[in-house]
C-alpha cells in the first residue's frame, strides 16, 4: 500500500500550534493518519471545496476547524493548507 507524504504550509505550522493548545491535538493527528493512509477515505467524510480554496478539499477537526488540503495525485502529496477555523 503506498503511503501518501504530507506536507505543511506556513499557514499550517501556525495552525498546527493554536491546535495543540486548544487541546485538538488527538483529534487532528488522527485525520493526518487517515491522510497518510488515504486520503479519500470515508468516514470522516470530506468535502471539495470552491471559489478560493477550488480544489481543495476540507474535513471538519470539530464543529468550528476544519483540516483544509489538496490531494496531488501524481505525486502522492497531501499538502495541508489549513489546520484551523477557516473563517478568520
Amino acid at each position: 500500500m503506498v503511503k501518501w507524504k504530507l506536507v505543511y504550509t506556513k499557514q499550517a505550522h501556525k495552525d498546527a500550534k493554536k491546535l495543540y493548545s486548544s487541546g485538538l491535538k488527538p483529534k487532528a493527528l488522527k485525520l493526518l493518519k487517515i491522510l497518510e493512509k488515504n486520503p479519500y477515505q470515508t468516514p470522516p467524510p470530506f468535502e471539495r471545496l470552491v471559489g478560493d480554496l477550488k480544489g481543495a478539499v476540507s474535513r471538519r477537526i470539530n464543529i468550528q476547524h476544519r483540516l483544509v488540503y489538496q490531494i496531488l495525485e501524481e505525486e502522492k502529496i497531501v499538502k495541508v493548507i489549513r489546520m484551523w477555523t477557516h473563517y478568520e
